[in-house]
């Protein structure tokens, strides 16, 4: 038995810059980034039961159904809210898996807004960002769903739209045949750990840099050549710990002329950045 469908859109993300401050007594590691997203976008259909069952309506290849993070970001808020609606979830994923672009983060967030939504639970956004950083550090970014500043783990955040030029500027995102592993990133002795910390000024100064840069490029030959070919272009960078490496574009026209010499060993997005998620305007249309 249902009680209705709504689609909501779970927005990709861009890290700008990110440095790693240190590591902390828990193993997690200190770090400061920059938030924006982008408009490439999963898309989830949620249709919301009246039995209590939370199923996945759709399969996904690799990723068991426990391991989801849309179920598990259901049942999380359906245990802690004490809920007793439940919800088939419907995931069409756009944003590919372990690409550094936090599709996994985002779907979970998602999920967790619109449901809340859905079931009237009506937590504030930093309760619920509370329950997603449970679910993985990156997840509380996207439930506000605001282009930011981020600290910690990644989830102190200060909104900021960052300062490129158009606003909202185009991204040319490349991804690599790789699976990059973030747990080994961050576990290699090799990996910048050290960086002395800045200011939200020094960064729209500066524009910062990623200290897993050396490590992925070295560990990861694909990566590496990405890079290498999208610098003939201009400043391309590493989007989190990878695989995915972009560049920023004045035009659209111009990302479509780049794309068209795409090397076959690249599977290439155009994407706009977005200083505020859709799932916000999900929200606001109900």
């Amino acid at each position: 038995m249902s009680a209705g469908s709504s689609v909501w859109m779970a927005p990709a993300k861009l890290n700008l810059f990110l440095h790693i401050l240190g590591r902390r007594p828990d193993g997690y590691h200190e770090l400061q980034t920059c938030f924006q997203f982008v408009d490439l976008c999963d898309e989830i259909t949620i249709t919301v039961r009246d039995d209590g069952q939370i199923q996945r309506a759709v399969d996904i290849a690799g990723v068991p159904e426990d391991a989801d993070l849309c179920i598990r970001a259901a049942r999380a808020l359906k245990e802690a809210a004490g809920v007793s609606s439940g919800a088939d979830l419907a995931l069409l994923k756009r944003i590919p898996i372990g690409g550094g672009l936090g599709g996994g983060s985002s779907d979970a967030a998602t999920c967790l807004v619109a449901l809340n939504h859905l079931w009237r639970v009506h937590w504030p956004t930093e309760k619920l960002a509370a329950l997603g950083l449970k679910l993985g550090a990156d997840v509380p970014v996207f439930v506000h769903g605001r282009a930011a500043w981020a600290e910690g783990v990644g989830e102190r955040l200060i909104p900021l739209y960052p300062p490129e030029a158009p606003a909202e500027p185009n991204y040319l995102i490349l991804k690599p045949n790789v699976f990059v592993s973030t747990a080994e990133v961050f576990q290699d002795p090799e990996l910048t750990r050290n960086s002395a910390p800045i200011t939200i000024h020094g960064f729209l100064a500066s524009g910062g840099r990623n200290d897993c840069l050396g490590v992925v490029r070295r560990r990861y030959p694909e990566v590496a050549r990405a890079l290498d070919w999208l610098s003939v272009y201009g400043s391309a960078r590493l989007t989190g710990t990878g695989a995915c490496v972009f560049l920023a574009c004045e035009t659209k026209e111009l990302g479509q002329e780049i794309m068209r010499k795409l090397p076959a060993e690249f599977e290439g997005f155009l994407a706009r950045g977005l200083n505020d998620s859709p799932l916000l305007e999900g929200l606001r249309t109900g």
